[in-house]
């Protein structure tokens, strides 16, 4: 017989014998693969999530030459990042810097338009784009070609909008209205953009020069180098390479009159999405960090799995004793013992992967909508599957190996005479790997909780106003301008609204920075930037802003037209002591001075966990954007909105009602964090869920192998109680021990979370003593469920063979 056939024979030996193992032993293979399949689970979910993550952007075709112009613009001593340009940067670099981009296109920022069709309108999100945006982005045209935005009257729509508007319908040339402005001709459907890239949500695309047509702003921007409001993308020449086009065009902003000091570089699309945080003019990381994060999370699950699969497998040494000693006093080599246990784990862990597989894939949906995702697994990536089959070898081996080389040291001589001891030391392997366990899982839920504490820290930040009650509708067709007076008079009469304003930004965000103010004592080296915000004179009634010092907006005074209002962050930015009647400049106007009539409390208007922006609100009636409209708490929202609808529709017919509430609006600051927290919490569970499995399985293993010692305890009178005690004690002391492992290691990881947030909480020493109460009762309710059942059982069926 070949050497090779008896190799086969052999393997096929190693994995019957493993099989028959498995089933005599049903609880704890069932522990071991249950255990496992969690583990691998878990690591299979954030396998998919970081394969997402770092594939984001990767379905464009020339995804190596992309890049988006970003500037650093220093200001008031430090340097901010901003991927907002001005107009005429594009031109300069087309004409200086040719033979360095294949491509450039100006686009506007992603936002809400108006679409109507027939009896169809919808708001859906769009960008204005030049020609060659298209194809800097390998725009993948179901019918019609990217070259149709050459048109100015046509636009291209995504196959999902298409089929919202149109059906089974063919859209190719029908009419739709864009905002009620531009009447604009189908010459595209192009397939949707994928989930994971920056333009997921863009759901059409118009020619810039419909940009241009339809907003004096834009026009009078096309040679205003002050004015970065706009997007910037390239794609480089193929023998380009960023670093040195960035320094190339690094000065191309100076020399326009920038007192800010501007510096152009590109921001390659490989960075956009895990590398898009800055600070002080430096790439500081961003979503890259949750992916190691949760990668070392993953890890860390599954190695609690692995930890299991060694404890029973040790554990249950002495009941394998035997079997090792006669397989070598028949010949057997330590290295086919070693095999014969690899073998039953790779098997456990080929079972484990199975079983995972199908958890993932059921649980997958959920998963999805908790990480805002859309993954799916890769059952036809032939990576994904040789991945799989070293990740099973990988996680069979590393469970495997101390069981393996342990088992197989057992001397023969010694276990057939039955004179063969484990040793007072031979447990200590187990428990280390007990307090390893148990430490991960104690850090994992002291971090969980930690994060969540620092979400409720910043939602009871007050705000400066009320959110409860008011809604925000934006201003996106010229239908609603000119009519302010008619429109606030119709929906006071209605009953349901206490007040009406208008607004150039919405309470929950600033949509403008200036930076052209002087006042007395300003430091003339600093340029200064502060939120600006345009508001009519009820603004302050309807949002409900708290007053700290002067007074409110007023018909009363005709000179309100070159008042203004400041926050708390802006008087101190000032340096005012007494803010009240003090002038302020705005550089570049007919009537430059401005006084200042009152202070308000500061207003959460942007990231609650950031410091509050120096933020100047002005009285112009033009310069609106958004209507602010508090509904009357008295009358329920449902005929409120109802009511208000109406209203709308008399002013506005030809465009659907669209509005957002305050606070649902402010409460979508917190998703990135909460869903963190989401995330962090299933971990968190399933990693305290393996090891109270895994302690679950000792306990039961220390039962049985204690069963006459308890047997004869309870005929001299021990109580259950004793007996719970007796099997409880050791394990209550491995996990405290895990415990104070666990804080220091949990502190300083949170400590340097934190150290993310300006506007942080505190790190009480509460969460831990909540946390140690909490994992000793799971402990001892784990525990205590075999010694119970332990101390209950029949002492004369455990002592009948003595």
């Amino acid at each position: 017989m070949s050497s090779e056939i008896k190799s086969i024979i052999m393997i096929k030996n190693y994995f019957k014998t493993a099989w028959r193992n498995l089933i005599r032993n049903k609880v704890y293979s069932f522990i071991n693969i249950l255990g496992l399949s969690a583990g691998i689970t878990v690591a299979l979910l954030i396998s998919l999530w970081i394969w997402d993550e770092v594939s984001y952007n990767k379905s464009f075709e020339n995804y190596g030459h992309i890049a988006k112009l970003i500037q650093n613009s220093s200001n008031s001593g430090t340097i901010g990042t901003y991927d907002e340009m001005p107009i005429p940067l594009a031109a300069e670099l087309r004409n200086r810097f040719g033979a360095d981009f294949k491509r450039l296109a100006l686009a506007s920022s992603n936002s809400s338009h108006i679409i109507v069709s027939g009896e169809k309108k919808l708001s859906d999100r769009g960008l204005f784009v030049q020609p060659e945006f298209p194809e800097i982005f390998s725009l993948h045209m179901l019918s019609g070609s990217r070259a149709s935005l050459n048109d100015p009257t046509a636009i291209i729509i995504s196959e999902s909008l298409a089929k919202a508007i149109f059906g089974k319908d063919d859209p190719m040339n029908k009419i739709m209205r864009l905002d009620n402005r531009a009447t604009l001709k189908v010459t595209g459907v192009y397939k949707d953009f994928a989930h994971n890239s920056d333009f997921r949500e863009t759901s059409f695309l118009v020619p810039w020069q419909v940009y241009v047509d339809i907003n004096n702003w834009v026009r009078n921007s096309l040679q205003n180098w002050d004015d970065n409001s706009f997007l910037i993308y390239a794609q480089l020449a193929d023998q380009s390479n960023v670093e040195k086009v960035s320094a190339k065009i690094n000065k191309t902003l100076t020399g326009h009159d920038r007192k800010d000091k501007p510096e152009a570089f590109l921001h390659p699309i490989s960075k956009w999405h895990l590398y898009s945080e800055f600070k002080n003019g430096k790439n500081v990381g961003g979503e890259i960090e949750f992916v190691w994060l949760f990668g070392i999370i993953g890890f860390f699950i599954l190695l609690l799995a692995c930890i299991n699969f060694m404890n029973l497998s040790t554990a249950r040494s002495e009941k394998r004793a035997k079997e090792v000693g006669i397989r070598k006093a028949i010949g057997s080599q330590r290295k086919q013992l070693v095999i014969q246990f690899l073998s039953e784990s790779v098997l456990l862990a080929f079972l484990a992967f199975f079983l995972a597989l199908a958890l993932v894939e059921i649980s997958l949906p959920w998963f999805n909508n908790l990480a805002g995702k859309q993954m799916q697994i890769l059952w036809s990536n032939s990576f994904f599957w040789l991945s799989a089959v070293g990740f099973i070898l990988f996680t069979g081996i590393i469970s495997g190996s101390y069981p393996a080389l342990f088992l197989s040291s057992f001397n023969p001589v010694k276990v057939l005479k039955g004179t063969f001891k484990t040793g007072r030391f031979s447990s200590l392997p187990r428990k280390i790997l007990v307090v390893l366990q148990f430490t991960i899982s104690v850090s994992l839920i002291i971090g969980t909780i930690i994060i969540f504490k620092q979400i409720l820290h910043a939602k009871d930040r007050p705000v400066g106003y009320t959110r409860e009650g008011l809604i925000i509708i934006p201003m996106n067709t010229p239908d609603l301008y000119g009519h302010y007076g008619s429109i606030r008079t119709d929906l006071i009469n209605t009953g349901t609204v206490e007040n009406m304003s208008e607004s150039s930004s919405p309470t929950t965000d600033i949509w403008s920075n200036q930076s052209g103010f002087d006042w007395n004592g300003k430091d003339p080296n600093v340029v200064p930037s502060f939120g600006t915000i345009a508001v009519t004179h009820t603004y302050g009634k309807t949002v409900g802003w708290q007053f700290i010092d002067g007074r409110d907006f007023s018909t009363d005074y005709s000179s309100d037209s070159a008042a203004m209002i400041l926050n708390e962050a802006a008087v101190k930015y000032m340096g005012f002591k007494n803010p009240i009647g003090a002038t302020v400049k705005r550089i570049g106007e007919k009537n430059p001075n401005y006084h200042v009539i009152g202070v308000i409390r500061d207003m959460v208007m942007e990231s609650p966990f950031d410091p509050i922006k120096p933020t100047i609100f002005l009285l112009d009636y033009e310069w609106a954007n958004v209507i602010d409209i508090r509904i009357n708490h008295r009358v329920s929202t449902h005929e409120a909105l109802s009511k208000i609808e109406n209203v709308f529709k008399k002013y506005n017919p030809g465009s659907p009602f669209i509005y957002k509430f305050a606070d649902e609006e402010y409460a979508k600051k917190f998703e990135s964090e909460e869903r963190i927290g989401k995330l962090a919490t299933f971990f968190a569970l399933l990693a305290i869920f393996i090891s109270c499995l895994g302690l679950f399985g000792l306990a039961s293993f220390i039962a049985e192998q204690r069963t006459r010692e308890i047997g004869v305890r309870k005929v001299l009178g021990a109580s259950v109680l004793n007996v719970w005690g007796l099997l409880s004690k050791d394990f209550i002391l491995l996990i405290l021990i895990s415990f104070f492992i666990a804080i220091p290691v949990s502190y300083y990881l949170m400590h340097r979370w934190l150290e993310n947030y300006i506007y942080r909480t505190t790190i009480s020493w509460q969460v831990f003593v909540i946390v140690g109460i909490a994992t000793v009762l799971l402990t001892m309710i784990t525990v205590g469920f075999q010694a119970i059942k332990a101390a209950l059982a029949n002492p004369v069926k455990s002592l009948r063979t003595e």
